[in-house]
C-alpha cells in the first residue's frame, strides 16, 4: 500500500491533520463553537468552486474563503453580542448557497466536487500536502506559545480580559486557525465530515480524560489511529475515506463511552460491597462489646 506515492501524500497529510485537528476540536467543544467548523468548511467548498471557474487552485480557493469566513465570524460577534449563534447560521447558509449557486455555472464542476464533498485518497497532491503543513505548523506554534492564554480565555472570557489577555486578538487568532485547520482537512475527509475529525476524537477524549492536558492527548492519539486505520481501510475495501475515518472514529466513541460504564458500574458494586461488609463487621463488633 505505502508502495503508491499517492498512499504516502495520504499518509503524511493524515500524520498533520492528525496532529492539530483533535487538539483544535478540543478547544472548540469547551468554547461551545463545534458548529464552526461545519459553517467554514461551507464556506470553504464555495471557495473550491469559485477557484475551480477562475482557473485558480481549488485548494487555494477554500483555503482563502474559509479563512475570510472566520474573520467574518468574528466580526458579526460583535454585531450579535446576545445571540452568539447567528453569525454561525448565516455563514453557514451563505457559504451553501454560494457553492451551489457556482456549482451551476460549471456543467463537469459537479462530477469533480466528489473528491471535496467524501474526501479522496488520490486528491491529495503537493499543493494540497504544503497546504496542510502550513496548517499544522501554525497550529501548533500558536497552541505552544499561547497555551496559557488561551487556556485562560476558553474556561473564563471575562476574567482572561482582566487579566490582560488580548481577548479579541487570540479570538480572531484561534478563528482563522480553524479555517486554515478545516480547509486543509477537506482532501482527507471531504466537507461533509471535516467536523467528525474536529468533534470526535475530542469527544472521546473529555469523556475519559482526567485533566485538560490529558484530554488534548488522549484526544489526538484517537485522531491519528482513526486516520491511519481509516485509509488503509479505504485502500483495501475502495471505500470513501471521509465517511470510513468517521465511521471508526464514531465506534471509538461508542467503545469508550461503553467501556467507561462499564468501569463505573463495576466500581460501584465493588465500593457497594465492601461498604456492605464493613457494615456486618461493624455490627459483629458492636454486638461483641454489648
Amino acid at each position: 500500500m505505502l508502495a503508491y506515492e499517492f498512499m504516502q501524500r495520504a499518509f503524511l497529510a493524515g500524520a498533520l491533520i492528525g496532529l492539530i485537528a483533535p487538539v483544535l476540536g478540543v478547544y472548540l467543544m469547551l468554547r461551545r463553537q463545534v458548529l464552526m467548523a461545519d459553517t467554514l468548511s461551507h464556506v470553504s467548498l464555495a471557495g473550491v468552486a469559485a477557484g475551480s471557474l477562475l482557473g485558480v487552485n481549488p485548494s487555494l480557493g477554500g483555503f482563502a474563503a474559509a479563512v475570510i469566513a472566520a474573520l467574518l465570524i468574528e466580526r458579526l460577534r460583535s454585531v450579535y453580542r446576545t445571540y452568539a449563534e447567528v453569525p454561525v447560521a448565516i455563514m453557514m447558509t451563505g457559504g451553501l448557497a454560494l457553492a451551489v449557486v457556482l456549482m451551476s455555472f460549471g456543467r463537469t464542476l459537479s462530477q469533480s466536487f466528489n473528491a471535496y464533498l467524501f474526501g479522496s485518497i488520490v486528491a491529495v497532491s503537493e499543493t494540497q500536502l504544503w497546504l496542510i503543513g502550513g496548517a499544522a505548523a501554525a497550529g501548533l506554534l500558536f497552541f505552544i506559545v499561547f497555551r496559557r492564554p488561551l487556556y485562560d480565555l476558553t474556561f473564563d472570557g471575562e476574567a482572561a480580559g482582566i487579566s490582560g489577555v488580548p481577548v479579541r486578538a487570540l479570538s480572531i487568532a484561534f478563528s482563522v486557525l480553524t479555517g486554515m485547520t478545516v480547509a486543509a482537512a477537506m482532501p482527507i475527509v471531504g466537507v461533509l465530515l471535516v467536523s467528525a475529525l474536529l468533534v470526535l476524537p475530542a469527544a472521546l477524549a473529555l469523556r475519559i480524560a482526567g485533566g485538560f492536558f490529558s484530554a488534548i492527548v488522549i484526544a489526538v492519539l484517537v485522531g491519528l489511529t482513526g486516520i491511519f486505520s481509516g485509509l488503509a481501510l479505504s485502500y483495501t475495501e475502495n471505500t470513501p475515506p471521509g465517511g470510513t475515518i468517521a465511521l471508526i472514529l464514531l465506534a471509538f466513541l461508542l467503545l469508550g463511552m461503553a467501556l467507561r460504564k462499564a468501569g463505573l458500574w463495576i466500581s460501584r458494586r465493588r465500593h457497594g460491597k465492601s461498604g456492605t461488609r464493613r457494615k456486618k463487621e461493624r455490627r459483629g463488633e458492636i454486638k461483641q462489646a454489648i
